[in-house]
């Protein structure tokens, strides 16, 4: 028998579920709070008060969740079409909020997508969904992997999470510019610190993307360096995601006490990339993390 929270987490998650599986319906407090068994005049508060955002908030961002994979196909459907799609009466409306949302238009998104602004606009819908579409890992997860050193171009972020945001934009603007793809190199976050430090302003991460190519030794915002080679335990999170630090607590509290294995004197890591997926009809961001063994 379900204990009174359990039930409570239970109710509000087949509104997840629902939202998801029902994103071209209309999704008004009326239904949604029938879905929760809750009523309708209490709803609205009892969401918002639970996973911090309000119902229509949620709703636009899933949307808009969905409308970026679909710009970023292939086969993409045009932008009227997704706009229409997303909830919007009009594609000038669409992509007001689009580039409000995600700092580029819809057309600029699909030429070139800014997949590090994305997971940080996002955020917000990505917190919500973790509270209680948690992912289960298991030991099986995991595999050992020897990974070749990789020399990287590096921009170190110092300072508050907040700003991180104006990090990915620069560091994007320099990529471009030296013509490096996410296609075609690999870009990584090292996490020198944890997600979350005591003081803010002690947040440390370094965004960087693989080149072989000369760096100035004095250059302002970029530095050369090198993810090591060695073995890594390496743990392939589904989805998108810009909160790791559940995979990471798996890795350092269940994974590595009973693997028998050491840590290496180097931070835990990610690789980002593109990959179709097929079941989802949508380009992900597929997410390894990296810990680096003795």
């Amino acid at each position: 028998m379900k204990t009174a929270p359990e039930n409570y987490r239970a109710r509000m998650q087949r509104v997840l579920i629902h939202i998801d599986q029902h994103l071209d319906d209309d999704l008004d407090l009326e239904t949604l709070s029938r879905i929760a068994a809750f009523s309708k005049f209490h709803f609205q508060r009892q969401f918002t008060a639970t996973f911090g955002l309000s119902v229509h908030r949620y709703v636009q961002l899933t949307r808009m969740k969905r409308a970026s994979y679909r710009l970023a196909r292939k086969d993409a459907q045009s932008v009227t079409d997704i706009a229409m799609d997303a909830g919007y009466e009009a594609p000038d409306a669409f992509a007001r909020a689009f580039r409000q949302r995600l700092g580029q238009s819809p057309s600029s998104f699909r030429k070139t997508p800014d997949w590090g602004t994305w997971l940080m606009a996002l955020g917000p819908l990505d917190n919500a969904r973790n509270k209680f579409m948690h992912i289960i890992f298991d030991h099986d997860d995991v595999t050992i992997r020897d990974v070749p050193a990789t020399p990287v171009a590096v921009m170190q972020h110092r300072g508050d999470r907040a700003r991180l945001a104006d990090t990915f934009r620069r560091f994007r603007a320099w990529s471009k510019a030296n013509n490096l793809s996410p296609e075609t190199n690999p870009t990584f976050m090292v996490f020198r610190s944890e997600r979350e430090p005591a003081i803010a302003a002690d947040y440390s991460m370094d965004l960087c993307v693989s080149t072989d190519q000369p760096i100035e030794a004095n250059h302002e915002q970029m530095k050369a360096g090198v993810i090591p080679g060695g073995r890594c335990a390496v743990l392939r999170y589904p989805g998108n995601t810009n909160n790791l630090e559940p995979a990471a607590l798996y890795l350092y509290r269940d994974w590595l006490p009973i693997s028998g294995e050491a840590a290496r004197d180097f931070p835990i890591y990610c690789q980002r990339r593109l990959s179709f997926i097929p079941e989802v009809s949508a380009h992900e961001v597929i997410t390894e993390l990296f810990l680096p063994l003795k």
